[in-house]
């Protein structure tokens, strides 16, 4: 059976993202098709989930939250997702579903684009970047058309880095230079933004989600995307997108954190519990306002950012979700350079003449050095 989507990743992310846009847009006729999903890993929880993948049986998606200030608890079911197969076990059938496909999505582990020194052309490469490589290599050999490629990991222009690690790869295996430039210039690479906190797995499939929901696609000429749905965004400014999580999301949950740090607040405090203490909100929106969403009025997004920051708030809140700050604390001091630091960078390059006293003295302190928090 061919899949006009082919999917990288069995993760709960993706289930409650992607897999279920197509599901959706599938009973209006807005999708390319089925998707096919593909385990690169040795995980025996990813062995699981591709099992049941195989199986083509719809799950669920339980999406708790809240939005427009009420209660949001419904179930969506998802019948997107007609196969799957262990690319350790059936590499031979990927390379057929890869060959018969029209589009790659994909959402691998965090150092899901990093190389391993042993993978060679001719065996089963370990790393993803080396098993993508091959596939495009084999779909070249093939004349297969070029294929669109969707990565969907939280990598900033992540498209072109997936992209430029994949031709370092061919490069290492000294590709020919008709092959490499079909891989890097006929193939399209998208960067997008994903935005949405997926909380728990259900068993063998299926997950817990918020309501809030965003893919946000760079458009390119040869664009085509999975489905049109309301959740899909096709932006020629995904800067803005990505300023917006960046700089209110993230940075939001970075400074309860510092707040959580200094306080001294109990060490397995919630996000949801944190919303519920009043100085932590007071702090919050003063930050947003002081310090925040004056940038975002200086470079023209004040109303895109306040609506945002709204929907942020409520988020935060979230009765269903228990996202603790110590697991935001890890590799704290990173964050606040990225988030922090990358907004004062942007006040200072837009001449925003917004002063930041606070996330400047947060910056300058290294208490939030170490990667994991004590208790």
């Amino acid at each position: 059976m061919a899949f006009p989507i082919i999917q990288f990743g069995t993760s709960r992310f993706l289930q409650a993202h992607v897999d279920l846009f197509v599901s959706e847009a599938l009973t209006k006729g807005a999708a390319m098709g089925r998707i096919v999903a593909v385990q690169t890993t040795q995980s025996a929880e990813s062995r699981k989930r591709i099992a049941a993948f195989a199986e083509g049986r719809p799950y669920v998606v339980q999406i708790k939250g809240i939005a427009g200030g009420a209660i949001v608890d419904i179930e969506a079911k998802v019948s997107s997702v007609g196969g799957g197969v262990d690319a350790n076990e059936s590499w031979e059938a990927v390379e057929r579903l890869f060959n018969g496909a029209r589009c790659m999505v994909s959402n691998t582990a965090d150092r899901g684009y990093e190389l391993d020194p042993s993978d060679r052309p001719d065996a089963m490469p370990r790393s993803f970047p080396a098993k993508l490589a091959k596939l495009l290599l084999a779909r070249h050999r093939a004349g297969a058309p070029p294929i669109t490629l969707f990565p969907c990991e939280l990598t900033p222009a992540n498209g072109e880095t997936l992209r430029a690690v994949v031709l370092k790869v061919l490069d290492g295996w000294s590709v020919p230079a008709p092959a490499r430039r079909w891989v890097g210039q006929e193939c399209v690479w998208i960067n997008s933004l994903v935005d949405r906190i997926v909380s728990q797995p259900l068993e063998p499939l299926g997950a817990v989600a918020e309501p809030y929901a965003l893919w946000a696609i760079e458009d390119q000429p040869g664009l085509e995307v999975p489905c049109r749905h309301r959740d899909v965004v096709v932006t020629n400014d995904l800067k803005r997108y990505e300023r917006l999580k960046l700089f209110i999301l993230n940075l939001g949950h970075t400074w309860l954190a510092e707040i959580w740090r200094r306080s001294k607040k109990p060490p397995a405090m919630t996000v949801r519990e944190a919303m519920a203490n009043e100085s932590m909100v007071a702090e919050l929106d003063d930050l947003y306002e002081k310090e925040v969403l004056p940038v975002f009025a200086g470079i023209g997004m004040e109303q895109e950012a306040r609506t945002y920051r709204d929907t942020v708030i409520d988020r935060f809140r979230n009765p269903f979700l228990d996202h603790r700050l110590a697991e935001i604390f890890v590799n704290h001091e990173a964050k606040k350079q990225r988030r922090f630091g990358g907004l004062i960078e942007l006040a200072e390059a837009s001449n925003c003449h917004v002063s930041q006293p606070r996330l400047r003295a947060a910056l300058a302190s290294n208490e939030g050095a170490v990667t994991t928090p004590a208790g």
